[in-house]
């Protein structure tokens, strides 16, 4: 997949976006689908998934561990294998790009008394494991072996009967949360995760829609303490996955600094713990109006009506950072074009994302001639309304799908055109990204690659 040539593409100053959009399926709960609805006894059903490349690594995974997935029209349909029936993978497991597929299939698997390797492409093996090998080595999962520094390759060994801990998580990521409620999944007893800044609880609230007996606790300090009781039933369920709001900022954006824009982009998940973004372009100004807010499947949705907007710069606090950790690369793209200087804290978890995004961002804004300067875990970005002199660079991608299409956005209101120097991982997380922002009227074109 990622050893093709590079296809480098370019975006250039486009007039007004105008029509409706919808984003493909939420990635972080199209991979919590594959995994309990393959774990699951009986039969799940999804519609809306994603179906990017790292989704369906994940799919693969949870075939290699027993359960049978096909697609019947625009559903999926699952059958599992039952909690605690996983069998042991024949071949190690590849999980290509995919940092949630892995880090949460490590928590699910490696408290199995059976030995499970997991692989990835260049990116996801120079990213690190520990913080989700540290609490499974607490429950008695043995690491056989891992390169240095924890990274993949990786082969867990789980013991015959794993211990339930208490955990504290030191960093906020749902990812390590995750993997540690997993595995407890497959634990005898009560596990705790505790949790002092909240992150996305797609995997909490998922858990107990499968039938996991899961409760959380807030204490007086605000801290959340979650615990899942071990070895219990999951059966399966039906899914409407809604549209991802991590993609969905790449069109917003766009919608906002194009002047004279107006679209809607329909079915957007609305969960609190997401819209950090959202938020974020509001108080800078943003022309965005919520429609239609409603429930589906335990998650609020609704359509956002996005119109071209005079932005001006506002600090984000860190503690907005966890829900909105990944929309850092498009937000930088709208300060570009606000007025004054818009400073983003609490970026730390961005240095270990599928390339170190905080400098890639940097970079990329620098070679487009925009004022920015980067911190330790800060970025300040001093904008100039209309884009006027921007553009003309190209944007190294570090094989990461969130900063391709975060400067494709950024070109289509530069005076000069922007390239990117690779855009083939998009298919990683928005594989209908080109067809979608073409149609709203973006002028974006990707070179052929060679033959």
């Amino acid at each position: 997949m990622h050893q093709a040539l590079p296809r480098p593409a370019t975006a250039r100053r486009s007039s007004s976006l105008q029509g409706t959009a919808r984003v493909p399926g939420d990635k972080s709960i199209s991979h919590r689908s594959f995994m309990f609805g393959g774990l699951a006894a009986g039969e799940t059903r999804i519609t809306g998934l994603l179906e990017g490349e790292d989704v369906m690594r994940t799919g693969e995974a949870m075939k290699a561990f027993g359960a049978s997935i096909r697609k019947d029209g625009d559903e999926w349909i699952i059958q599992g294998t039952g909690n605690g029936c996983l069998l042991q993978p024949e071949a190690p497991l590849d999980f290509g790009n995919a940092g949630t597929g892995s880090r949460l299939t490590m928590g699910l698997a490696g408290t199995y008394d059976m030995e499970t390797t997991f692989i990835g492409d260049a990116s996801l093996s120079g990213r690190p494991m520990g913080r989700v090998l540290d609490p499974l080595r607490q429950m008695g999962v043995q690491v056989l072996k891992a390169s240095p520094g924890d990274r993949m390759p990786i082969t867990l060994r789980g013991p015959k009967v794993a211990a339930p801990i208490s955990y504290r998580v030191p960093m906020a990521s749902a990812q390590v949360k995750s993997a540690v409620l997993l595995a407890g999944l497959n634990v005898p007893g009560i596990t705790e995760v505790i949790e002092p800044v909240m992150t996305r609880d797609h995997t909490e609230k998922m858990l107990q829609g499968f039938g996991a007996n899961l409760t959380v606790e807030t204490d007086e300090q605000g801290v959340r303490h979650i615990f899942i009781d071990g070895q219990g039933k999951l059966t399966g369920q039906t899914i409407a996955v809604p549209g991802d709001p991590s993609s969905a900022g790449f069109p917003l954006v766009a919608a906002l600094i194009v002047p004279g824009s107006d679209i809607v982009i329909e079915n957007v998940l609305m969960n609190p713990t997401r819209t950090g973004l959202l938020l974020t372009l509001q108080e800078m100004g943003g022309d965005i109006e919520i429609l239609n807010p409603r429930n589906a499947g335990g998650e609020d949705v609704a359509d956002l009506r996005v119109r071209g907007s005079e932005l001006k710069g506002v600090t984000v606090p860190a503690e907005r950072a966890p829900s909105m950790i990944d929309e850092y690369p498009v937000l930088a793209v709208a300060a570009a074009f606000a007025e004054g200087e818009t400073l983003m804290q609490g970026l730390e978890e961005l240095r270990v994302k599928e390339s170190d995004r905080l400098a890639a961002v940097a970079r990329g804004l620098e070679a487009n001639g925009i004022d920015c300067t980067e911190g330790e875990a800060t970025l300040a970005v001093r904008g100039r309304p209309g884009g006027k002199g921007f553009g003309g660079g190209t944007v190294k991608t570090h094989l990461d799908h969130r900063i391709a299409m975060a400067f494709l956005v950024l070109g289509l209101a530069t005076e000069k055109p922007v390239t990117i120097d690779d855009a083939a991982m998009i298919a990683t997380s928005f594989p209908e990204f080109m067809g979608l922002m073409t149609g709203l009227g973006a002028e974006i074109e990707t070179a052929q690659a060679a033959a």
